[in-house]
């Protein structure tokens, strides 16, 4: 936790001749859900006359700024080496030694392998308890280059004031400090400078019962499909739209029951109706027999919603073996 030891309610008061020279002062406005909000630009500033602690630096930079300052790349790097004036206990930046690991104080992350700015040699943890570091500003050796050091050395604070604010980039993406301005990261599914944009996938057929957080078929929608009496689904019963822009899966469709294929009888004839495909939901198959013979059995079958006929397909027999059948023994005797 920052010390509150030495805060003052005023730049001033700090002081003991604490002077701002602000570096660079930028304003832009943004237009971010309609509404316009004017936000300042990532601005330096830093005091000309007092030297502080590392923590006592930190503490004036919260209390009026943002934070000691963070280094997002080489470009910033070579500005502040060119603009900062020269001052020979150097200034303090937002890098802290925590846990052991090297962090941005400001955004708690590591400092990684690809960001670091070391002077040659640094750091060496020299006289041991160098866990803070200062930045040479137009040194002859080592410019905008970074050394440990101990924290209770006193430098300048070099201050930030952010230009991200709660409302920037749409609350759907990161916002990146670039010097007088900054930048989106949007989070997946979202694109556009302020991140407005939300990705869209292919409108669906009419039929699924969709949900829209973000748009109609937009990222993170969700369609719920199912058939009619008598369909099945082919498919997933459930696509999302994905950040990509596609969807899980390809539709669905709803395909007829189907019923097990009629066979025209011996002596006979079949002639079938089919609405929705061969033997399928709702197909009607009448049965018929040749001069002769009898039919055995229900002279029209229909296939069910449960993919079954409503009887068992009839037979096409003799009158003789009818009769014999249907007859007591020495019937007609």
């Amino acid at each position: 936790m920052d010390s509150a030891v030495g805060l003052c309610s005023s730049p001033r008061a700090w002081g003991c001749g604490w002077n701002i020279v602000r570096l660079l002062c930028f304003a832009v406005i943004s237009l971010v859900l309609v509404t316009q909000v004017e936000v300042g630009a990532w601005t330096y500033h830093y005091g000309d006359k007092s030297d502080y602690s590392w923590e006592l630096a930190r503490n004036f930079c919260r209390s009026f700024y943002t934070d000691l300052v963070a280094i997002q790349n080489q470009g910033e790097i070579a500005y502040l080496n060119r603009v900062l004036p020269v001052h020979k206990p150097h200034y303090w930046i937002g890098i802290r030694k925590i846990n052991n690991v090297w962090t941005w104080v400001g955004t708690n992350k590591a400092l990684t392998k690809e960001a670091e700015n070391w002077a040659k040699r640094e750091p060496n943890n020299k006289g041991r308890n160098q866990d803070c570091v200062e930045i040479y500003i137009q040194r002859k050796q080592d410019a905008g280059r970074w050394n440990d050091e101990n924290c209770q050395r006193k430098k300048r604070a070099l201050c930030y004031q952010a230009s991200c604010q709660s409302s920037s980039c749409s609350q759907r993406g990161e916002c990146v400090e670039t010097i007088g301005n900054y930048t989106c990261d949007c989070y997946p599914g979202f694109y556009g400078p302020e991140c407005e944009h939300v990705v869209r996938c292919k409108n669906l057929d009419p039929g699924p019962d969709c949900s829209h957080p973000l748009g109609e078929f937009s990222y993170n929608s969700t369609c719920k499909f199912q058939c009619q009496e008598g369909f099945e689904l082919q498919g997933l019963d459930t696509l999302q739209c994905l950040a990509s822009g596609n969807w899980t899966a390809v539709a669905p469709e709803c395909a007829a029951v189907k019923c097990p294929a009629l066979a025209t009888p011996a002596r006979g004839r079949l002639n079938c109706t089919h609405w929705h495909g061969d033997f399928t939901y709702n197909s009607t198959c009448s049965f018929s027999c040749n001069m002769g013979f009898v039919r055995n059995g229900s002279e029209t079958l229909e296939c069910t919603a449960l993919g079954q006929w409503t009887g068992r397909p009839p037979l096409c027999e003799g009158r003789d073996t009818l009769l014999t059948v249907g007859c007591p023994v020495n019937c007609g005797v």
